[in-house]
């Protein structure tokens, strides 16, 4: 065995031999020098035979970048020499998923089944379920799949979700008291059905037995810190670099926010879809940043120039510029939009997702939502987010 292999090796025992200590160690045990895997992949594990299991609920319409980035990680972390993670695709009635992609995937067993067998059997501080869902995430989840989780979460089993997953577990009862991430287009909906939860806007976020995550290339991150709690910074990095990942500064310490990278407060993604911020006049930014924070409260026109720190004639022109569209019309197109995100990710009323961006008149509001989106705020909550039958292939 190679120096470095040792060094890797006496890292991973020390971390899965003193919970207290592990980062202080692995930091003093730890050269700079990259570690060695096994140049083949490695046979995949049953949970019998790793020393952790990640059971992954698939719920149709999942995310397939969310579940590649979610084990992939994992994988890698086995070629170090130890068998770590072991992982099982599991679904609702234990048939194949389809993706939001199209694509089908088999599963390893039914979720109640595999649960109760292996969980209820004293195995709950080995297993870890985490519910991988996107588009839609009510349209499969009964009464029952909510039960379950909510015995489990009684059994002090580990949980998590990804992406829209929070919207399940949340429905299930077993958020209380913990912090929430999920993916930012959620968000708002989110805050709406569920306001007694506090919602961060981190890309991951865990805390005691709960794990939740936008979903996404965020996963990677998620599941390295995973890593580095069981087994400290040193196997973390050698995965990152072995998938080619860099793990940025801030998210070796702490979770990162999904609307860093110069989004400049437009997180509802009005922006991301007409233009790259970077482009933009700062004075376009500043008044988008406000127009944003106000959605439930519209504020006049000359107020978001006062604040903008222009005149109403100059942000005029650069939004017409930029936008093709004045000031005045693209807030009310961000209001709409986010109402459109509201009445489809959650479960609120027509009237009440009119009141959370602005609206005082649910006939004003619903006019103007069928200009904007081709049909009835009440036809959007009834079928999600899913084009109108018009306009599909």
């Amino acid at each position: 065995m190679s120096d470095v292999e040792h060094h890797l090796h006496s890292d991973i025992d020390s971390h899965a031999n003193s919970h207290a200590n592990r980062q202080a160690d692995s930091e003093a045990r730890w050269p700079d020098s990259h570690p060695y895997p096994r140049p083949d992949s490695p046979p995949l594990l049953s949970p019998d035979q790793a020393e952790h299991t990640l059971d992954v609920w698939l719920v149709p319409k999942f995310s397939m970048l969310t579940l590649f980035c979610l084990l992939e990680p994992l994988r890698v972390a086995n070629r170090f020499g130890r068998d770590l993670f072991a992982w099982r695709l599991l679904s609702a009635d234990g048939e194949a998923v389809t993706a939001s992609n199209g694509v089908r995937i088999d599963v390893d067993g039914r979720l109640s089944e595999v649960t109760e067998a292996d969980w209820y059997q004293g195995l709950a501080s080995k297993g870890r379920l985490m519910v991988v869902s996107s588009y839609e995430p009510e349209a499969c989840i009964g009464a029952e799949d909510l039960a379950l989780l909510k015995r489990l979460a009684a059994h002090g089993v580990w949980l998590g979700g990804v992406d829209t997953a929070p919207f399940i577990l949340a429905r299930a009862g077993v958020l209380e008291g913990y912090p929430v991430a999920l993916h930012w287009e959620s968000v708002p909906a989110f805050r709406e059905e569920f306001p007694e939860l506090e919602v961060r806007a981190d890309s991951y976020v865990w805390e005691g037995g709960r794990l939740t995550g936008s979903g996404g290339a965020a996963s990677i991150d998620m599941m390295l810190e995973w890593i580095v709690t069981l087994y400290g910074p040193s196997l973390a990095e050698a995965v990152g670099r072995q998938i080619v990942h860099s793990r940025p500064a801030e998210a070796r310490g702490a979770a990162t926010s999904q609307q860093a990278a110069g989004r400049a407060g437009a997180s509802t993604g009005w922006v991301a879809d007409r233009a790259s911020p970077r482009e933009l006049p700062r004075g376009v930014l500043r008044a988008l940043a406000v127009m944003e924070a106000n959605l439930a409260q519209a504020l006049p026109i000359p107020d978001v120039c006062r604040l903008a720190g222009l005149s109403q004639r100059q942000l005029t022109r650069l939004f017409v510029q930029e936008f093709g569209e004045t000031p005045k019309q693209c807030y009310l197109n961000m209001r709409l939009d986010q109402a459109q995100r509201i009445l489809a990710d959650s479960r609120i009323a027509v009237t009440e997702a009119a009141v959370a961006v602005g609206f005082s008149h649910l006939a004003h509001f619903s006019r103007a939502y069928r200009k904007r989106f081709g049909e009835a705020p009440s036809v959007t909550a009834r079928r999600g987010l899913r084009p109108p039958a018009s306009a599909e292939g």
